[in-house]
């Protein structure tokens, strides 16, 4: 409803209760390859007629012989040239169009907790801005054998997060994700200090100031840290609540989405969550640089010289490369503390869409061993990542005749890598570095989630820190 609050969500709508016996749900039948056990021959000869087959993977409602629902068949075949598409992922498909009712998996899975966890992430709806009720939804079962505290817990994570992305800038500026993050840090009683307005610059965060000082909601770098013991893991995420381009605006086509483009610290904050929640052994820190690049008198100009937390001064070649400028001061804080694992996640270049497009998440780091971690556990939570490397060769595209380096490249290649060797420059100290250059969306209805909103990289994330804590 448009109560204008920020809202835990609430998953449980779309799991069955504990105490629930199995025998009060419903079945559903995944169709693998050959044909699916336990079925009557009227609901064999049912399915012939709809043409059912594991290939085809869509559902097929199974009838009793009373005319009620008896189950759901559901073509589950793995694609032999997609790894996203596997029994598990097509459970979420189901969860978004199955009758309400209350279903449990028939039959054995090789990952029963990421089919927990696709169900839920595949009924996601965003019905903030909806007047109407919200509909019965379909609920699972979770399987036995999967961890189900974990499932909810990544699945609150994901549509946490996903509720911040959908939601519009004028009812999430920097003020409004501050509020997320206390929420966040107070369900988990971590700690919380926020910097606003011109604190920042009695504070030395001078570009996280530049950057948003020409909107009417202040900036704010917002610091939440939580655990004692264990490897030090600092998240920093990009939240730029609005991006209009600044001077160098933007055309109109272009801010369609950026209400998405604070989707790097929705993200972070996704992950937070799953990692307190799963209480991992890490002294955990998140730090949001939030903002909205607006255009008014006191705007950051092109051509301006900013001097950035580290004392680097940055020469301004273009206002809509603000988010390095932010993350830029924030990595800064981040490195002074010297963190086992620094991680930077943002909506920075559309020139990561080019290279590996919307479902691909890109990232950059040099450690082979947690990089190697990252890769499978893309893979095996179906949230993928590619790495792309520090190429040093483009450093000098960064160069600047007035001042230590430029925010931009002249040249109009390798805009992902640029970008992420200018955030590189700030971080000396941490012990190893990974950054992501993430979509923060969604571009069509897929298993795993609708059209709008993504917390990309996530869950491979936890997965990764999970098995190396």
């Amino acid at each position: 409803m448009m109560d204008g609050k920020i809202a835990w969500p609430d998953v449980s709508r779309h799991y069955a209760t504990t105490t629930m016996p199995l025998a009060a749900t419903r079945p559903i039948w995944l169709a693998t390859g050959g044909e699916i056990a336990g079925l009557t021959e009227f609901q064999r000869a049912w399915l012939s007629a709809q043409d059912f087959k594991a290939s085809k993977r869509r559902s097929v409602l199974v009838p009793a012989v009373d005319g009620t629902i008896a189950g759901l068949a559901v073509g589950a075949e793995a694609s032999k040239r997609d790894w996203m598409i596997r029994p598990e992922t097509l459970l979420g498909g189901v969860a978004a169009t199955a009758p309400a009712g209350t279903y449990r998996i028939d039959g054995a899975l090789l990952q029963p907790e990421l089919a927990g966890i696709a169900w839920g992430l595949g009924g996601y709806v965003f019905r903030r801005y909806k007047t109407s009720n919200a509909d019965d939804v379909p609920r699972l079962h979770i399987p036995a054998n999967a961890n189900a505290a974990r499932v909810l817990a990544i699945v609150e994570g994901v549509h946490f997060g996903r509720d911040l992305i959908n939601t519009p800038a004028s009812d999430l500026g920097p003020g409004e994700l501050e509020t997320a993050a206390r929420l966040l840090a107070e369900k988990h009683g971590a700690s919380i200090s926020v910097a606003v307005g011109n604190d920042l610059l009695q504070r030395n965060f001078p570009m996280i100031h530049a950057v948003g000082r020409a909107s009417s909601r202040a900036p704010r770098l917002i610091d939440i840290g939580w655990g004692s013991e264990g490897p030090k893991i600092t998240l920093v995420g990009k939240g730029i609540c609005f991006d209009t381009g600044g001077l160098d605006i933007k055309p109109s086509a272009s801010m369609l989405l950026m209400k998405k483009d604070m989707g790097g610290a929705a993200s972070a904050l996704a992950l937070a969550h799953m990692i307190m929640a799963a209480k991992l052994p890490v002294r955990l820190r998140v730090l949001i640089a939030a903002a909205e690049n607006s255009i008014a008198g006191n705007a950051f100009r092109p051509g301006d010289v900013l001097r950035s937390r580290a004392g680097l001064t940055v020469e301004v070649g273009n206002t809509d490369a603000e988010g390095r400028l932010v993350l830029a001061d924030a990595l800064s804080l981040a490195d002074e503390e010297k963190p086992d694992l620094l991680v930077s996640l943002s909506t920075l270049t559309g020139a990561a869409r080019t290279a590996v497009g919307p479902e691909l998440t890109p990232y950059y780091c040099e450690d082979d061993t947690f990089s190697a971690s990252l890769d499978a556990a893309g893979r095996a939570v179906a949230d993928p990542v590619w790495r792309m490397p520090f190429w040093t060769g483009y450093e000098s595209m960064l160069d600047s005749p007035v001042a230590d380096m430029n925010n931009v490249s002249e040249s109009a290649f390798a805009g992902s890598i640029v970008a992420a060797l200018f955030l590189r420059k700030f971080v000396k100290q941490a012990k190893r570095y990974a950054h992501f250059d993430i979509y923060g969306w969604r571009p069509s209805t897929k298993p795993l989630g609708p059209r709008g909103g993504e917390v990309n990289a996530a869950r491979s994330l936890f997965e990764a820190i999970r098995t190396l804590s």
